[in-house]
């Protein structure tokens, strides 16, 4: 009998879960597999919101940003009672494993699921590229890019009035996005939670380098610290420079996704296949060495990811 297979998408949604989704469905079919698609993540899986797809169902998505199988919270998932009636439904359907696509939350709800006999393979999907296990997250580059155009528009503005931009960017608890935009885009200044400000060190670099015939400032905020319309109002304050803040928000999370993203997404979404194919549960993918590697589940949360402290340090060196 053929084995059967599910796929979901849970958490934010990230450039590049569409491409994931479909190197899945195609790789498994490939291999004589039967693939379910799963709405709404944990809460479609309780609810049996359920489908079985084929090559067509995931035809003309790998251009496209969000997922097809949408994405939703599932406080019930987190009891006992709920992760039992999923593990029901997985029984019910005849699925000898879930490919899961996600962050932290989804790897967890992975882990649980692999521990009640349904063997569970997570992807990382988010684009604050904040999973230690692996190197890069899916949707990551296309976020930048994102940012990097965003931020690009706002400079012009900038410098037509001689004013200070105040950019905020996603990163709720990791300031990846803001430190590689933030030298994509020759920012004056990056804050992020690992590395701290002093509000009147940032207006006396702002001052000196008026000096130096600079006019305009871009300052990249992560969203982790926060306090965008603060900071801009104290440094306009502090410097006599028109200052405003401009905070992106989810335009970072959509649109087309970038070459590394579909690619990544992939090469992630075919080796997790090659796992499941094997009986293997309960693991994590990710890159390494720009290589593809797996990890246990309870592992990989517990891996801690260093921030980017050399980058930061060029990103300052080159900002004046």
């Amino acid at each position: 009998m053929a084995k059967k297979i599910g796929i979901l998408t849970s958490g934010g949604d990230a450039p590049g879960m569409n491409a994931a989704v479909r190197a899945v469905t195609r790789a498994a079919i490939r291999k004589g597999m039967k693939v379910y698609g799963i709405r709404r993540g944990y809460n479609g899986l309780i609810n049996g919101d359920v489908f079985e797809m084929n090559e067509r169902s995931v035809s003309d998505i790998i251009q496209r940003g969000g997922t097809v199988l949408y994405t939703a919270r599932c406080p019930e998932f987190r009891t006992e009672e709920g992760m039992q009636t999923a593990k029901q439904k997985c029984e019910e359907l005849g699925l000898d494993g879930i490919v899961v696509i996600g962050g932290d939350g989804s790897f967890r709800g992975a882990a649980d699921l692999s521990e009640r006999g349904i063997p569970c393979v997570a992807l990382p999907g988010t684009i604050d590229n904040d999973i230690a296990c692996t190197e890069y997250t899916i949707g990551y580059d296309t976020a930048m890019n994102t940012v990097v155009e965003m931020v690009d528009k706002i400079r012009d503005t900038a410098q037509s009035h001689d004013r200070c931009s105040v950019v905020e960017v996603m990163g709720r608890n990791a300031g990846y996005i803001a430190v590689n935009t933030g030298i994509a885009c020759g920012a004056t200044e990056i804050i992020t939670q690992e590395t701290g400000y002093c509000l009147d060190d940032i207006a006396k670099k702002m001052l000196e380098s008026r000096k130096t015939g600079k006019q305009h400032f871009i300052i990249i905020v992560a969203e982790g610290v926060g306090h965008s319309d603060e900071i801009a109002s104290i440094l306009e304050e502090k410097t006599g420079i028109e200052s405003r803040a401009t905070i992106l928000g989810h335009v970072q999370r959509g649109g087309a996704p970038t070459v590394r993203d579909r690619v990544v997404a992939s090469q992630f979404g075919y080796y997790a296949v090659e796992l499941l194919d094997k009986g293997i549960g309960n693991k994590v993918v990710g890159m390494k060495d720009n290589k593809i590697v797996d990890f246990d589940i309870k592992e990989a949360l517990s891996m801690k990811k260093p921030f980017e402290d050399e980058l930061y340090k060029i990103a300052r060196e080159l900002a004046f």
